[in-house]
């Protein structure tokens, strides 16, 4: 189990519930008198409603598919699914530093999000993709510098956290790319993407809905914490907007989609810690 039985989360929820019980029955036992050969099985009824009721939050706990956290008066939910069938205005999709567009295994995988992004919208258009790309004045000037000794895919390089606006989605310069065309980011450099993504969010969400995955999870290196969890991603995730103060109005929000099949990895209720 991903929660622990005695989690102190679930214990305060439970002291929460118990003390409401615990109120209800003191005024009801002013007004009734029960019987002393009854009170022994009464209190173990009671024990064991407790009990019920504490395990009945444990499991809970432990297979939720979501939850709702306040973040600097914005509304945070993490749930599990599938960013591309996900209800929002705007879903993010994680590129390279190039904003490369070939899926051929080699620059960008096909089971990638970025290569079914590509391959869903743009499989017979790839032009169409590089010309929005291309054409986006905010990407030329966040253009960092050329490398012209690749030998495929593009050269111009963008600040980690870029974003260029494509229809519905948010396409993120979100890893480095080393020479053999593997993915890869310094701790550092990925708190940093994270903290420029936010403040790019802010300059084009316009009270829309924002939903994102895991950034890092699956193929990305990171150098000197190849044993980052999942968990530990989704934490700094909204940690960076946490900082960022960045805030989205109600009704918009954001929704952060951790992959469904890995649900045994997330805990989260732990999450609740990062409202304080």
């Amino acid at each position: 189990m991903k929660v622990m039985f005695f989690d102190k989360r679930i214990l305060h929820k439970f002291y929460g519930i118990l003390g409401a019980i615990s109120v209800i029955t003191s005024i009801v036992f002013l007004f009734v008198n029960i019987e002393t050969k009854y009170k022994t099985a009464i209190g173990l009824v009671a024990l064991v409603f407790l009990i019920v009721i504490y395990i009945g939050i444990w499991i809970h706990s432990n297979f939720r598919k979501n939850i709702r956290l306040k973040i600097n008066t914005s509304e945070v939910e993490v749930k599990f699914g599938d960013i591309f069938s996900e209800q929002a205005d705007l879903k993010v999709i994680a590129f390279n530093e190039y904003f490369d567009t070939l899926v051929d295994d080699k620059i960008i995988a096909k089971s990638s999000l970025n290569g079914v992004f590509v391959n869903k919208f743009f499989k017979n258009k790839i032009d169409e993709l590089d010309g929005i790309i291309s054409s986006d004045n905010h990407l030329i000037e966040a253009s960092v510098g050329e490398n012209m000794v690749r030998p495929s895919g593009k050269c111009i390089k963008y600040k980690l956290g870029t974003i260029c606006v494509v229809n519905a989605y948010l396409i993120i310069a979100f890893t480095h790319f080393d020479e053999n065309n593997k993915a890869y980011l310094e701790i550092n450099d990925y708190i940093n993407c994270l903290l420029n993504f936010w403040n790019e969010v802010d300059r084009v969400y316009a009270g829309r809905t924002v939903a994102l995955p895991v950034m890092g999870s699956g193929i990305t290196r990171f150098r000197g914490y190849e044993n980052i969890s999942d968990q530990e991603l989704l934490e700094l995730i909204i940690w960076t907007f946490k900082v960022s103060r960045i805030k989205f109005t109600h009704p918009s929000k954001v929704k952060i989609v951790v992959y469904k099949n890995k649900s045994d990895r997330i805990n989260l209720l732990a999450l609740k810690d990062l409202e304080i």
